[in-house]
């Protein structure tokens, strides 16, 4: 065990000597995703979440001052902990401000539209955030290895979609593309657990069932991905998600380094003076909540 540990402490050194926290991962096995060896307590986690967040709302203002338009993809296998980073994104900001976009299956008029179209009316305008919780790089993952397109059909968004997020980041818009990348193991794990916890059964989705037994699939289609959609205007950051709480803190880090923002100047603020007892309420039979906890 100390032999493998130092050995992660040397591949993370040599990384970091090769091009600091965004140097890229030649690789996506199974050996790339180690964490590190400490165990994140909750109360670590919390106090380091907290500071985030109040950044978070730092660059939401400043979001809105400058009429910035951010962008955010969140792409990864069933299980990876998207749903999870993403909510712990937005959990302090305006959802009016950071929007989530989730589209369901398309429609038949949908399909019958040029692909990305349907994407289009999500981006964001001035003043926005919007995260995509799963993309246009649905072709290129879920569409392609389940046979919901043609081949010819995958590789056609392959060639055009770096082309299509060069015009969204020449209109100004900050694009960031997440793929959270999970282990086997691990992810089988998390979809026991959503068998198992009636909290968490709706997550788990017919079409999981049928991707699970497809890993090697996947796995290639996410390469091809990579090599034909890793650009440098809008280039892949692949985040290790064994560990939830880190990657929640390492993404939302990452976001608040990659977007531009400053403090503004804080307004004092004082609640002003309220009457309050000059009106005697209306005895009215109003049905109260049953207090049962």
């Amino acid at each position: 065990m100390g032999r493998k540990r130092k050995e992660r402490r040397e591949q993370r050194k040599r990384r970091a000597e090769q091009g600091g926290e965004d140097a890229p991962v030649r690789t996506l096995g199974v050996g790339s995703l180690a964490t590190a060896d400490k165990t994140l307590s909750t109360k670590d986690y919390n106090r380091a979440l907290k500071k985030l967040h109040v950044e978070l709302v730092t660059l939401q203002q400043w979001v809105v001052k400058k009429g910035l338009k951010v962008c955010i993809v969140f792409e990864g296998r069933d299980g990876a902990g998207k749903g999870g980073t993403i909510k712990a994104l937005i959990e302090r900001v305006s959802p009016r401000i950071f929007r989530v976009i989730a589209l369901p299956a398309p429609s038949d008029r949908e399909k019958s539209q040029m692909y990305l179209q349907r994407y289009v009316p999500h981006l964001p305008a001035a003043g926005e955030v919007v995260i995509f919780d799963r993309s246009w790089y649905n072709r290129a993952g879920v569409e392609r290895v389940m046979g919901f397109c043609s081949e010819a059909e995958a590789q056609h968004f392959l060639k055009f979609a770096p082309s299509f997020e060069k015009m969204m980041v020449g209109t100004g818009i900050i694009l960031l593309k997440y793929w959270l990348e999970v282990s086997p193991e691990e992810q089988t794990r998390r979809l026991r657990a959503r068998i198992d916890d009636g909290r968490k059964t709706w997550k788990l989705s017919p079409m999981d069932l049928k991707s699970y037994g497809r890993w090697d699939d996947y796995s290639k289609a996410r390469d091809e991905m990579f090599a034909s959609t890793d650009t440098s205007w809008a280039p892949w950051y692949v985040a290790r998600s064994e560990d939830k709480k880190r990657v929640r803190l390492n993404v939302i880090r990452h976001i608040l380094k990659h977007v531009p923002h400053k403090a503004l100047p804080a307004e004092k603020v004082k609640l002003p003076k309220r009457k309050v007892g000059r009106y005697k309420g209306a005895d009215l039979p109003f049905k109260y909540v049953p207090e049962l906890f």
